[in-house]
């Protein structure tokens, strides 16, 4: 998939659950959401995204703020398991 329409997908989930008053509830949708409901391939290819483009944009492609602080610190419960 491309890493454009992840990041609208992404972005799209961040609006969402950053109207929420509470934030950690709100980073906590967002997490839940992307790891209940995207294929594996699909978090590994928005997280690799983000590990080369810390600051969560490159080009035209921009990562929400709310979203990219709550993917950094998700990471590790958003990777996905390796294959073995």
């Amino acid at each position: 998939m491309e890493i454009r329409t992840l990041i609208r997908s992404a972005n799209r989930i961040g609006d969402f659950f950053e109207s929420m008053p509470d934030k950690t509830e709100a980073a906590e949708g967002i997490a839940n959401h992307i790891q209940k409901n995207w294929e594996p391939r699909m978090r590994r290819q928005l997280l690799d995204f983000l590990a080369e483009h810390p600051e969560g944009r490159s080009g035209e492609n921009q990562l929400h703020p709310f979203v990219t602080e709550t993917l950094i610190k998700q990471r590790q419960r958003l990777m996905p398991a390796a294959a073995a």
